[in-house]
């Protein structure tokens, strides 16, 4: 699967939401069909990590909840 690259033009902000700074062409990420950017790779880093784990808690707590309605 080839993929294009994410363009700071597409992005839907301008300003980095961890720290406020104007957002960086290198540092794009897609979340939710949507280029979100960020000022640097530490920053969009970051919150790919806690979207991982928020998505992976909110996974967690379904199957549970799954399995306790049985």
């Amino acid at each position: 699967m080839t993929s294009e690259p994410l363009r700071l033009e597409d992005a839907v902000n301008e300003t980095c939401p961890w720290s406020g700074k104007p957002i960086a062409a290198d540092s794009l990420t897609l979340y939710k069909s949507a280029v979100v950017g960020f000022c640097n790779t530490g920053c969009r880093d970051k919150f790919e990590k806690a979207v991982r784990h928020f998505e992976d808690a909110l996974q967690g707590h379904r199957a549970e909840s799954a399995q306790n309605s049985e």
